[in-house]
């Protein structure tokens, strides 16, 4: 199970951190502090979520 988490986390955590930072560029901040948050926030957003999707595909 931690195998699949671990691939799952690669795609799921950059995914999420590419969006959060997107969306922190959007949003009007372009200094190297709020990208840097967005991003951390979104990596670590990931987490649970692949938690959670690893948990419904072994559940299968």
């Amino acid at each position: 199970m931690f195998r699949l988490a671990a691939m799952l986390f690669a795609v799921i955590g950059s995914t999420l951190a590419g969006s959060a930072v997107i969306a922190t560029l959007v949003a009007g901040y372009t200094t190297m502090v709020p990208i840097l948050i967005a991003a951390g926030v979104g990596f670590l957003a990931g987490i649970p979520i692949t938690w959670i999707i690893t948990k419904m595909i072994y559940a299968d």
